[in-house]
């Protein structure tokens, strides 16, 4: 039987681009080739169809012939999880309902856009599990700066406590520290069931998230092996490792998490890196010029050369 996400769920859930060729259409064969290069990086799970997958700029039917592929390719190695979210609770349920036949672990759902009370958040929660069924575990996708939805720590605790098929929050508000600090003190007690909590935003906060009670990350940088370094580094108790190899990515974080541009930087860092045949973004998206591939080469020979130093350092 596939693995069900759960509350325990921990470490690094990369988020998967979209391979595209040049032409617009799905790269198949880039993404067995970027399936294989996150499961070498020892990621904890995948999730797929993000909103930095390019989930919608898919029509219904490619996005359940990939998730059936993607699931397929995987064959169970690590669990998946897929983003379902869309303005239509059917179109939601009817991919939902395929993800799960073809193994997902589970699926993710942001609020949709233009709720603007608490009690009309409940009541979409609501329908979303009524449609999905209490089975198929969900992981709650707080990302304000996208969807216009705040969500309160009061109200996520309604839905958790409500719904025993909310499992995990992808924790993307911003900022958030101190919204993460007040989620595990809600949990502390026995007065509200613990649920897994791993998040996003490129990663730039992470070592601060890890510290303040987060399980992992759930975000789709395009160097997977420092994810995993620095949540397995928090993880032993060796936060301040942890810390200097996030130091050692962090300009390269903070330039692939530039709005607007990030994808594709991540996706041309992708292709370097050998994991996808090209670095093409779907129309409409940006591309990078030749000012951004010189940055970008700037950077990398920059990374190389502080990782040389770190492995020279702890040799020592």
């Amino acid at each position: 039987m596939p693995h069900k996400l759960s509350e325990t769920a921990r470490g690094v859930y990369i988020i998967a681009a979209t391979p595209f060729c040049e032409d617009g259409s799905i790269d198949w064969p880039s993404i067995d080739s970027l399936l294989e290069f996150y499961i070498c990086h020892e990621v904890n799970g995948i999730t797929m169809l993000g909103m930095m997958g390019e989930a919608q700029k898919l029509n219904d039917s490619e996005a359940v012939e990939l998730t059936r592929y993607f699931l397929r390719q995987t064959r169970e190695r690590v669990p998946v999880v897929v983003g379902i979210s869309n303005a239509g609770i059917d179109n939601l349920a009817k991919l939902g309902k395929a993800a799960m036949d073809a193994g997902a672990a589970g699926v993710m759902v942001a609020p949709m856009p233009g709720l603007k009370t608490e009690a009309q958040i409940v009541d979409y929660f609501r329908q979303v599990i009524g449609a999905l069924g209490p089975s198929v575990p969900v992981v709650y996708q707080d990302y304000p700066q996208s969807t216009g939805v705040n969500v309160s720590i009061d109200c996520l605790y309604r839905l958790f406590d409500a719904h025993a098929s909310l499992v995990m929050l992808k924790h993307e508000d911003c900022p958030g520290l101190r919204k993460l600090s007040q989620l595990r003190a809600a949990c502390g007690g026995g007065a509200h069931r613990r649920v897994s909590v791993l998040c996003g935003n490129g990663g730039l906060y992470l070592p601060q998230e890890l510290a303040r009670g987060a399980d992992g990350a759930m975000t789709g940088f395009a160097f997977p092996e420092m994810l995993v370094g620095v949540c397995r580094l928090f993880a032993a108790g060796k936060p301040d490792a942890g810390e200097d190899l996030f130091d050692a990515y962090l300009p390269l974080v903070r330039h692939e998490a530039q709005p607007g541009i990030g994808l594709a930087i991540r996706k041309e860092v992708l292709r370097r890196r050998g994991a996808i045949r090209s670095a093409s973004v779907r129309s409409p998206g940006p591309r990078l010029d030749a000012d951004d591939l010189r940055e970008l080469d700037w950077l990398l020979e920059r990374l190389q050369e502080r990782l040389s130093g770190t492995n020279r350092r702890a040799a020592e």
